[in-house]
């Protein structure tokens, strides 16, 4: 990466800076050190071939290279609830070109989450938490400040049931900033929100597909408002979440002016899109984009030592007390510890695959109906998946996205490729910046 080596050991977790003479002791480990000698002496100094030979001994010795792999993680079933997705908005004002939710109405008709439903969701979530203290509520749509009214509702409930059970409740919302107005953003400060904001980073990239019913770009309408609240909201609380599309390959770019802003937390994903439409990411398109992510990484190292840092989602990555091992093999928890809750109180594994048929998983009133389905999403990891078993990110992706797989390919067991290919670059350069920043 960058002109450094860098060698992951897959089972241990371990990662290890590396010079030409260890690089070269590690990719000819197993042939034995004389074997190396002879095929590589000639081009690097015996002595230091020697030397990085002993030394990769001793990491293998200490089970941090070429360990073994550690035993498949046994998943507890049924787990308990930890966090819902509420959808209190099928509605948008807003009809984004690249958006998965159908403009909204995520295929169905539209329409606002009742405050009855919304009680019922928290409720459901806290009889199904079990033995947890600490649960989500996230409000999603659409745009769910459509729905101010079932906001102000759903806190005073889930404040209700912490007096009475002394569980905690944190509260997210995703806005595409339309309804940000100073009222609003005292009522989300007040609240103490995570706030997720839509915001795509230049003006012309974001209005190329971030626009509003009119046609009109939504760029002027809403970066003022994003800017304040992220002005007044704490860092670790509030960051911008955008979509890279075919047309801004060059999103570094994009990530600098979000930065330039003033917003100190960023993430900019790609599009998940049918290879139809004309902003679908293409195969030919991956090697620009992991030219991308290394530019991204070196302006990510240059402005951390500056003391101008910044964080970009994909980057954070802790190498010693992350996940443990059956967390990181399952990846989101959809379908299993998280649950997307419809207008209608309907149950799904998550909003991405909310109003598909053979996903319903019950309802807020009555529970779960299909602890089969509930099953099939747990038992669904890298662990179990073909294309996942013997690939080097396994232990850091989960498995990747369901519904992405879902989308793409109609079947939740078999990732999204091209995504794949983006998740790895993204987990080399977060390595490297890791590496980077501790050295």
């Amino acid at each position: 990466m960058l002109g450094e080596g860098l060698a992951l050991d897959v089972s241990s977790g371990s990662l290890h800076w590396v010079d030409a003479a260890a690089w070269a002791a590690i990719s000819g480990y197993g042939l034995g050190r004389k074997a190396v000698q002879e095929q590589l002496g000639h081009l690097l100094d015996p002595a230091a071939l020697a030397e990085a030979g002993g030394e990769v001994e001793e990491l293998v010795h200490a089970g941090l290279l070429f360990g073994p792999e550690p035993p498949h993680p046994v998943l507890d079933y049924p787990r308990p609830v930890k966090a819902l997705c509420l959808n209190i908005a099928h509605d948008c004002d807003l009809a984004c070109s690249y958006c998965f939710a159908g403009r909204g109405a995520f295929g169905g008709p539209q329409g606002l989450m009742s405050p009855e439903v919304a009680r019922a969701a928290v409720a459901f979530l806290a009889d199904s938490s079990g033995p947890l203290s600490s649960l989500e509520v996230d409000f999603f749509g659409g745009e769910p400040l459509l729905n101010l009214e079932v906001i102000h509702d759903t806190v005073a409930c889930a404040r209700t049931f912490a007096e009475s059970t002394g569980k905690s409740f944190r509260f997210t919302i995703t806005t595409n900033g339309t309804r940000l107005t100073p009222e609003v953003i005292d009522i989300l400060c007040d609240y103490e929100f995570g706030v997720v904001l839509s915001l795509d980073g230049r003006e012309a990239v974001h209005d190329r597909h971030r626009r509003d019913r009119a046609g009109a770009g939504s760029y002027h309408r809403v970066a003022g408002p994003m800017r304040e609240i992220a002005r007044r909201r704490p860092a670790h609380t509030c960051y911008v979440r955008g979509t890279y599309t075919r047309d801004n390959l060059d999103f570094s770019q994009d990530v600098k002016h979000l930065v330039e802003m003033g917003f100190p937390a960023v993430s900019l994903e790609p599009v998940v899109a049918s290879p139809q439409e004309d902003h679908a990411l293409r195969w030919e398109d991956v090697a620009v984009i992991e030219e991308e992510y290394e530019r991204l990484t070196a302006l990510y190292v240059q402005e951390a030592k500056a003391g101008r840092g910044f964080r970009f989602f994909h980057f954070e990555l802790d190498l010693e007390a992350g996940p443990c091992l059956p967390k990181r093999a399952m990846g989101c928890g959809a379908g299993v510890d998280y649950l997307a809750v419809s207008p209608d109180g309907s149950l799904y594994p998550c909003h991405q695959l909310l109003g598909e048929p053979g996903f319903l998983l019950g309802n807020v009133e009555w529970g779960i109906q299909r602890p089969d389905l509930v099953a099939r999403f747990a038992r669904c990891t890298a662990m179990t998946k073909p294309a996942c078993r013997d690939c080097w990110a396994r232990y850091h992706c989960g498995g990747g996205c369901h519904a992405s797989a879902y989308v793409l390919n109609r079947d939740i067991e078999r990732p999204y490729e091209l995504g794949c290919a983006l998740q790895k670059k993204r987990l080399e350069c977060a390595l490297y910046v890791q590496a980077k920043l501790r050295a």
